[in-house]
């Protein structure tokens, strides 16, 4: 069967935008309340923020006259390139908290290299024939809709608010992607994790004190979703409608029944992950509450949230997780076949078995081009963490009987049904198999940081009187 259940990445495309988008526009007094954090930017906030300036945000103030700064392989990189991403970071990191920001003469040289580091990345991707289909951007660009609580109208009101243009966030989203997918080849599938590796990391974990910040969070999530360009009175009244979530589940209603009658969200548990594949917003607002505490309403432009800390983890991994039993049936794109097209084969068999043509089983059996074929596209029962972020995602979303949309991922283009959910206590080795997890992505970032810098030094770049012009 094709090895699906691989480490989700650094971080989920949809969250990081969904981080900007939702705290950018979030009002200073409901991030004081909640506990931001203080204080000058550490060197991790300082990446964090440059880590999310990918994502397209709005440029405030006039633009000086341009002029290129710098060459990266015949490609230039413009004074403009370095300001409007310096904006990027340093809102980023008011997101984050920081009060004592750096100035945008302090940020620019290490942004300036930033902007060096992706083009080379996006360059070596492109000349090695890695390809993105309009397919993909799609669905990305739906899915950051998606996550904010919103639809894809919304997103592109939200845009055309911020002065971006769609083909201008749709670009830079497809390089984005590009990235990803050039990492998923050179990096993440060359990375494997031994037996002595887990026991290594159990051994440093146990001399770690118990107590400290968490690493993983399991959050319940309710939304009160609020239209664009609602009224005073409606937001009022959808933030009473909120209100009544929170009273609900401090009378002792369960988070599925509370979500059920006031969410307009999918899935109410949005699953142990790591902290950077939340909003971080989300993040802060949390962060002193316990396990079983609750946060909110928190508003955003999305609408207003209400948060359960389900669990908080420092290291290892749940005792109690979620699975979900699922099957699929994959298409691989080939010269022959592009992703569209793919997607296109996969929806007229979403229609068979809608119209009761054929059963799921029947057609992964004759159709998909996974090894979980002859089983009729059965997966198992898989925990979080165990599938790629674009799948495991739309899993989540789907109820049980019920079929996605085509779904692009790294393996090629999928159509997928949840059969059942349920929450079990995992035994040591289905423990010990989560961890395995942990330990592969903390390999995988140190890979990536060894092979960004050989592919930064295999670059040719030309800086063009960077001191004399403010850089």
């Amino acid at each position: 069967m094709l090895c699906l259940k691989t480490l989700p990445h650094q971080i989920a495309l949809g969250f990081a935008c969904l981080t900007l988008a939702c705290a950018s526009t979030a009002a200073p007094a409901e991030k004081t309340a909640k506990g931001a954090k203080t204080g000058a930017a550490t060197p991790t906030q300082v990446q964090h923020a440059l880590q999310q300036s990918a994502t397209p945000t709005p440029v405030a103030g006039p633009r000086t006259a341009d002029f290129i700064v710098a060459v990266v392989n015949s490609e230039p990189i413009t004074r403009n390139d370095v300001q409007t991403r310096t904006e990027r970071v340093l809102r980023a990191m008011q997101d984050q908290g920081v009060q004592t920001l750096p100035t945008p003469e302090q940020l620019a040289p290490e942004v300036l290299e930033r902007l060096i580091v992706e083009k080379a990345q996006v360059q070596h991707a492109l000349e090695t024939g890695i390809q993105v289909d309009d397919l993909a951007v799609t669905q990305a660009v739906t899915n950051v809709a998606q996550q904010s609580g919103g639809t894809l109208a919304d997103l592109q009101a939200e845009l055309r608010r911020q002065g971006i243009s769609e083909a201008r966030f749709r670009r830079e989203i497809r390089d984005q992607l590009l990235m990803q997918r050039l990492r998923e080849r050179d990096v993440d599938s060359r990375v494997k994790v031994t037996e002595q590796d887990i026991d290594q990391y159990l051994a440093k974990q146990n001399q770690r004190p118990d107590q400290g910040p968490a690493q993983a969070l399991n959050l319940g999530h309710i939304l009160v979703a609020v239209p664009e360009n609602a009224s005073a009175a409606q937001v009022r009244e959808l933030e009473q409608r909120a209100e009544q979530a929170v009273q609900a589940l401090r009378n002792g209603v369960d988070l599925a029944t509370a979500a059920k009658r006031y969410s307009d969200a999918g899935e109410p548990e949005m699953g142990l992950r790591p902290l950077e594949r939340y909003p971080q917003a989300f993040v802060q607002a949390v962060g002193t509450t316990p396990e079983g505490g609750l946060v909110g309403p928190l508003r955003t432009p999305a609408g207003f949230h209400i948060l359960v800390v389900l669990d908080k983890r420092t290291a290892g991994v749940p005792s109690v997780v979620t699975q979900n039993h699922a099957r699929h049936i994959l298409l691989r794109p080939s010269a022959q076949l592009t992703e569209t097209q793919a997607a296109a084969q996969l929806q007229e068999l979403r229609q068979r078995i809608e119209r009761g043509q054929a059963s799921f089983a029947q057609l992964a059996q004759q159709y998909s081009q996974d090894g979980s074929a002859p089983q009729g596209g059965d997966l198992g029962w898989s925990s979080p963490g165990q599938f790629v972020p674009e799948f495991e995602d739309a899993l989540n979303r789907l109820q049980p009987g019920e079929i996605s949309q085509p779904i692009v991922s790294r393996f090629g283009v999928h159509l997928i049904t949840l059969e059942e959910r349920r929450q079990v206590t995992l035994n040591p080795r289905q423990q010990r198999e989560m961890l395995r997890n942990v330990v592969r992505e903390e390999k995988v970032e140190k890979a990536y940081a060894t092979w960004l810098q050989e592919l930064r030094s295999q670059a040719y770049v030309e800086y063009r009187n960077t001191e004399e012009r403010g850089l």
